[in-house]
């Protein structure tokens, strides 16, 4: 590197890093392990689409959070992309006292899945999955999932957005008369 350009450079830190990675806009997720008094839910927006032959997803957690034990135990998660209509739910599970176990399926509506995960019937789709692998990069796990059940929601349904810190919506033309 030359001086000019080691001069020009400087390490970006993390609020440098939040900030930029803000502009991209996100779908909101809902990751569970278990179901009824087992449950346990989380807000993600780090959903994404791996693989078509196998069918594989990845999302990622923090590598000391209380998720990656459980769903490594279970060997197996689910992901419900959440509607505009459940940004509660959103901010509800983003929380560090999130509900857990059965208060946790309630206030979801949810349902026990084929894989004994949490799904939110609610969602414009979830999906079950069985665990793949784990990837361990920096303070984080990707967890990668092969997905076992596809629930499609309502065919209108529209997903929540999170961008540059905040909720946001898709824009719609008005359908005309």
């Amino acid at each position: 590197m030359t001086d000019t350009a080691q001069a020009l450079f400087t390490a970006p830190d993390t609020a440098d890093f939040r900030a930029a990675m803000g502009t991209f806009p996100t779908g909101v997720t809902l990751l569970t392990s278990g179901s009824g008094n087992d449950t346990i839910v989380m807000t993600l927006n780090s959903l994404t689409s791996v693989s078509l032959d196998p069918l594989l997803l990845l999302v990622s957690v923090k590598k000391d959070g209380r998720m990656r034990p459980r769903v490594a135990a279970a060997g197996s998660f689910a992901v419900s992309i959440l509607s505009e209509e459940q940004q509660d739910l959103s901010t509800e599970f983003a929380r560090p006292d999130r509900p857990e176990g059965g208060i946790a399926m309630q206030r979801l509506r949810a349902t026990e899945g084929v894989t004994g995960n949490a799904v939110v019937p609610a969602a414009t789709a979830a999906f079950e999955c069985l665990l793949e692998d784990e990837v361990e990069v920096g303070d984080h796990v990707l967890l990668i999932g092969r997905v076992a059940v596809i629930h499609r929601g309502e065919p209108g349904a529209r997903p929540l957005l999170f961008h540059r810190g905040r909720y946001a919506r898709l824009p719609y033309a008005r359908e005309a008369a």
